[in-house]
């Protein structure tokens, strides 16, 4: 069962990166965001606090924690103002190399796993594909094998961090689907270079979360050598679902950090701000809405505390994943848009920071699952009803 005893070590873990985000403050986001910049300094201040590769085994030069601690150092960026421009700045550093620790050859996690923690190796998750999307078993990036390795082509879209990234964790096809007895087989995970003269990469013009780019990938007979081809050839699919459970602890975590920062922000602005002679906090029609922001951030995390547990005793949790990401995604977005709310018009504007939080806290509705795939997976594994796709 959950221990639910203050832990001194995850006490000091959050005050260590509460003192690291107070030197990024509101406005630092904020212009990162409008210039659509990578905040290149916070990244190099989470290196030199030791925060990269904190879930990398110490053999591997990583820092040999679990995923409660990951999911405090996330929670703890969102929370202080950074949303998730600041967490997908850092998340595949702190956690994104489960693949290949997992599936990836001795070889391979000497060669590049402790270029992790010193901030050297950039990497992206070259998944998603225009006419797959959640369907991954549909992707059509192919890999042909030829001598020494693999020739690479395709398109992939929605991947973040291709313009800083040197390598990326790429799906393929190896075996055409119609050949496979499963469509399940067939799939191959690549630790592939990102060579721009085989890869091109356009950037996506979006709504938020700017700080980091998202892109679309153009991939033409891309070399990619046997060594670097993780885990089984055809068994791909078996290592990309490596660590989902806690990529959704992980994630949902920066989910709630979001509505921590807009419900702050909200409450601090309904003591601030009087009309009528009087607080519009002391409005029951606003702080009724400020402490059920309160309330849902208060359950959702309690879910999330048994699903954090849960994965780091690898247990089994993939309702509990589920829950808590479905929950803290809702919490968090409705925080955000109570902040926005109580801040009347001036929400609206930048000068509050809340719309920032609010475009943030909507992207975590659709990603890294949309809310609609973990009702399916609810339905489905928990309930026991036919699979509707």
């Amino acid at each position: 069962m959950v221990n639910h005893e203050v832990d001194p070590v995850h006490e000091d873990i959050r005050q260590a990166v509460r003192t690291l985000c107070s030197k990024f403050p509101d406005e630092y986001w904020a212009e990162r965001d409008d210039k659509h910049e990578f905040p290149w300094d916070f990244f190099n201040a989470v290196v030199e606090g030791g925060w990269l590769g904190l879930t990398i085994p110490e053999e591997y030069g990583g820092g040999g924690l679990g995923v409660t601690e990951a999911a405090i150092v996330e929670r703890e960026i969102a929370a202080s103002g950074a949303g998730m421009g600041g967490c997908s700045a850092v998340h595949i550093g702190i956690f994104g190399f489960e693949p290949i620790l997992h599936h990836g050859s001795e070889e391979l996690k000497k060669r590049f796993l402790p270029r992790v923690s010193s901030g050297d190796l950039q990497i992206s998750f070259a998944v998603t594909e225009p006419d797959a999307g959640t369907d991954t078993t549909n992707l059509s990036t192919f890999a042909r094998k030829v001598d020494g390795g693999w020739l690479v082509s395709g398109k992939k879209v929605w991947i973040s961090n291709a313009q800083q990234a040197e390598r990326m964790l790429l799906l393929a096809r190896t075996t055409p689907k119609d050949e496979c007895a499963r469509k399940t087989d067939g799939l191959t995970v690549f630790f592939a270079p990102m060579d721009r003269e085989k890869v091109t990469i356009r950037p996506i013009p979006k709504m938020g979360r700017n700080s980091v780019d998202s892109n679309e990938l153009f991939i033409d007979d891309l070399f990619v050598p046997d060594e670097d081809v993780v885990g089984e050839v055809g068994k791909g699919f078996k290592v990309i679902l490596t660590g989902l459970n806690a990529e959704r602890v992980v994630a949902a975590n920066a989910m709630l950090g979001i509505g921590e920062a807009a419900l702050r922000r909200g409450v601090q602005y309904a003591k601030d701000r009087v009309v009528f002679g009087r607080p519009i906090g002391q409005n029951q029609g606003l702080a009724f809405q400020l402490a059920e922001a309160k309330i849902r951030i208060e359950a959702a995390d309690a879910v999330l505390r048994d699903a954090t547990w849960k994965v780091d005793h690898q247990l089994p949790c993939g309702a509990e994943a589920n829950y808590a990401k479905w929950l803290c995604a809702e919490a968090g977005f409705y925080a955000a848009d109570v902040a926005l709310q109580v801040h009347g018009g001036m929400g609206y504007s930048k000068e509050f920071h809340v719309e920032r939080y609010f475009r943030e806290a909507r992207l975590m509705r659709i990603a890294p699952i949309s809310q609609e795939m973990v009702l399916n997976y609810v339905a489905e594994h928990v309930l026991g009803l036919p699979r509707s796709y």
